[in-house]
């Protein structure tokens, strides 16, 4: 099991959604740096559970306890670890689950992947609630980079088929980015959000779950960060979002919109503004371009499943007694994953960006 990612930043996460705790190792992060914690715990309250009626209502406060790696309001330069306590647990709600399968969970090749020695309590290691240290993480990892006027935000593109506005792809201001951070449902087009809202809780209501897509940006990295073929900033990025649970499909730029394109249609072409930076006419391709940063803002896209666990009645298998039943689940759970899943998307991007400016050695000049 590899639970670690990266190579100058590194990342390890551990524990399961019902252990007593789950934490992280983080390294790579350069010595001196004084830690902004009220910005972390901001970033942890946009993920954190059982804050609204739009949300599972398990309210765990995801205080991050830092063992290591910081001394003297200082980071060290060894190893930063983190532990989180899960403190609201409610194991009994999945004493039934231990051989009926939850449909379009990760339940049954789990258990046949582990031999039944899998923890299938709130999903165990495949949970969610892992994603907290990794928001830990992306936080420090926007810290640093926004000291190198690098700046991530996202908001919601769509919930099932309500659709928001798009980024500018051509120019994204920080401001922007940092704004969508303080809203409840972060869209550009603030008529959208409260039918989106509506949407939710409608759902919510006959027990069902819906799903929607984030739209991302990373602005003002340097060009050239990549490398070719097999770690070019598109695969780093892509194999580093497909580990949050629920999401199933990334495109960048227009995605699967620009194979209906012409290629004089689809092709970015040059020019030098009036303080003689280059830009392009159209961000067709998103700001990567032989999987490397073109200068222009990476802009990607990602779609979340709607939240499997839901209360109506499904059919599934009983792998005790090999028979068809019948299943719902009870526990509490997200009717959406999509308003906390904008934090740990703008976490995965910032630490997969923060690994590629450390390699390039541009971030010691």
């Amino acid at each position: 099991m590899s639970n670690t990612i990266g190579n100058k930043f590194k990342l390890t996460v551990f524990g399961e959604s019902h252990s007593d705790s789950i934490g992280a190792i983080i390294e790579g992060v350069p010595a001196g740096l004084t830690i902004d914690f009220e910005n972390i715990k901001l970033e942890m309250d946009r993920r954190r559970p059982g804050k609204s009626d739009i949300s599972t209502s398990r309210n765990e406060m995801d205080d991050a306890k830092i063992l290591s790696g910081y001394f003297n309001d200082k980071t060290t330069g060894s190893p930063i670890s983190i532990i989180i306590n899960n403190e609201n647990k409610k194991s009994k709600d999945y004493s039934k689950l231990i051989n009926n399968m939850r449909p379009s969970h990760a339940d049954f090749p789990a258990k046949i992947k582990f031999n039944g020695f899998n923890d299938y309590r709130g999903g165990g290691t495949f949970s969610g609630r892992l994603t907290a240290p990794i928001v830990f993480a992306g936080a420090i990892a926007k810290q640093i980079l926004k000291e190198r006027n690098i700046f991530i935000g996202s908001h919601i593109s769509s919930i099932k088929n309500i659709k928001d506005d798009n980024f500018n792809e051509l120019e994204i201001k920080a401001e922007i980015l940092e704004k969508l951070k303080n809203e409840k449902i972060p869209t550009i087009n603030k008529e959208i959000s409260m039918r989106m809202e509506n949407e939710i809780l409608k759902y919510k209501k006959i027990g069902d779950s819906v799903g929607g897509i984030v739209e991302a940006a990373i602005i003002n990295l340097p060009i050239g960060l990549g490398e070719p073929i097999f770690d070019s900033f598109e695969s780093k990025l892509s194999h580093m979002l497909f580990s949050i649970p629920g999401l199933k499909g990334v495109e960048f730029g227009k995605g699967f919109e620009i194979s209906e394109m012409t290629g004089s249609d689809a092709n970015d072409e040059y020019y030098y503004d009036e303080f003689k930076n280059i830009k392009t006419y159209s961000n067709n391709n998103g700001g990567i371009l032989g999987g490397l940063s073109s200068s222009m803002p990476v802009i990607f896209k990602v779609a979340f499943k709607p939240t499997p666990s839901i209360s109506i009645n499904q059919r599934t298998i009983n792998l005790e007694t090999k028979e068809n039943v019948e299943l719902e689940i009870d526990g509490r759970h997200d009717p959406c994953i999509v308003p906390r899943a904008l934090v740990v998307v703008e976490a995965v991007a910032a630490i997969v960006a923060l690994d590629f400016l450390l390699e390039s050695g541009i971030f010691y000049e």
